[in-house]
């Protein structure tokens, strides 16, 4: 039976801003406990206001590792003002541009899991250059065009260590879901073209695909 989280650990997912549905919640939170056991970080690409990163956080603190997110914390392509999916409370009063590190951090703070996490702001070919270390998980769920969508699986998928999880979001094969799900199918359809990755499991627009072989 898959991994799930105690009641306290999924109100706070519930509670926090974000767009995930609780089914793939919990499935990220099962591959996150499953990735931990390898005894290497959990990383996220796409933070937000942190919803999907009590689990992996709750998930790395049962493991005994920390678990990683990615933010630049401007929002993506379709969480801009005038988008379906803006919310304005996630605007800096002051700048007038979104900033949704204060609510990231409350979220955190609020579901009990700050020392558990490490925060990495900035953009995620940024980061990822310079990056180095092994990873048991890498959930990729941050802009969703070609641009952003194939940088993060080239610059956080090659990290992914032998048995560790490669999790993809808003994965929608329907042409018609081309703003918000075609580029993260199209690297899915990358992932596993590869033959590095093996999937494992679907859940909604969730994929989870394992390590398997070199050549990313």
């Amino acid at each position: 039976m898959p991994a799930a989280p105690e009641s306290e650990i999924l109100a706070a997912f519930e509670a926090a801003k974000g767009f995930m549905p609780v089914a793939e919640g919990l499935a990220v939170y099962a591959a996150a406990v499953e990735a931990g056991r390898l005894g290497l970080p959990l990383l996220e690409v796409g933070t937000y206001c942190g919803r999907s990163t009590v689990l992996l956080a709750d998930a790395a603190r049962r493991a005994g590792v920390s678990a990683l997110t990615v933010d630049h914390h401007r929002g993506s392509e379709e969480q801009q003002p005038g988008w379906e999916y803006h919310d304005p409370e996630t605007v800096d009063p002051e700048l007038g541009v979104m900033d949704t590190l204060p609510t990231f951090r409350r979220t955190l703070y609020r579901a009990g899991l700050e020392e558990h996490v490490v925060a990495l702001v900035g953009r995620s070919p940024q980061i990822a250059a310079f990056w180095r270390t092994p990873l048991g998980l890498v959930f990729i769920d941050g802009g969703h065009t070609d641009e952003h969508a194939t940088a993060d699986y080239e610059g956080w998928a090659p990290h992914v260590a032998e048995g560790g999880l490669l999790l993809v979001h808003d994965v929608f094969p329907d042409p018609q879901d081309e703003f918000t799900g075609q580029a993260p199918y199209r690297v899915y359809l990358r992932a596993l073209a590869s033959g590095a990755f093996t999937e494992v499991s679907a859940t909604g627009s969730l994929r989870v695909l394992r390590r398997t072989g070199p050549g990313v």
